[in-house]
């Protein structure tokens, strides 16, 4: 079963009428290997938000510059790569921490008029931190907080899409053993996952089936 563990840097919205847009996206790729589980590969890319001009609130924030998305695909094109690259799986979980790259995820497919059918399987590896620690809800861990508490070492920068999701990649190879993650259907009309109950068998999983239908969604209204 592949796992991917991917983190968004998203423009720094001062108004409540501004919408965020995906500027970077980085994942892993972990696979259990003679029993382990190991990062095997690693995707990052730079996308160019429709709203070219990057605010200074945005570059200080994530260190992304305004060259750094000029010269970068549009986010259906790179979506288009990072499916590529997850490969022709059967299966595989997404991960990432916290409940917003979700959200913003599926706003972003919305907004370029893309299937969201294989954003499925989707988990918040805060939540089941969150879960393990018998935390309350409202009582959400950070991603640096939460490497402190387990001892490991913050590596690269914050707020980069590559390095936090190695950084979520570490944690997750400490407490997969200890994690239930939880398989679902991804749910066009609220943008949420549904859980379906998964301890006995399996159905297919494969975004390459969807890529010919990639344009095939309503606009999204902002």
């Amino acid at each position: 079963m592949v796992h991917i563990i991917y983190d968004l840097e998203m423009t720094v919205c001062r108004k409540k009428t501004h919408i965020s847009e995906t500027i970077e996206i980085g994942a892993v790729k972990v696979l259990e290997q003679n029993g382990k589980m190991e990062i095997i590969d690693t995707f990052q890319s730079f996308i160019r938000p429709k709203l070219q001009v990057l605010s200074r609130a945005t570059v200080e924030f994530t260190g992304i510059t305004q060259a750094d998305v000029d010269g970068a695909e549009a986010f259906d094109k790179v979506m288009e790569r990072f499916l590529q690259w997850i490969g022709e799986t059967e299966d595989y979980y997404l991960c990432s921490w916290g409940p917003d790259d979700k959200l913003q995820l599926t706003r972003d497919c919305r907004a370029h008029q893309m299937t969201m059918e294989w954003i499925r399987n989707h988990n918040n590896l805060q939540k089941h931190l969150n879960k393990l620690r018998k935390q309350e809800k409202h009582q959400q861990m950070g991603l640096k907080a939460a490497l402190d508490w387990l001892e490991i070492p913050f590596s690269g920068s914050q707020h980069r899409a590559l390095d936090d999701a190695l950084n979520t990649a570490k944690i997750f190879l400490r407490l997969a053993d200890d994690m239930e993650l939880e398989k679902n259907e991804f749910d066009s009309e609220t943008g949420e996952g549904e859980e379906v109950v998964y301890k006995t068998g399996s159905f297919s999983n494969n975004p390459f089936e969807k890529l010919a239908g990639m344009m095939g969604n309503e606009p999204f209204a902002g």
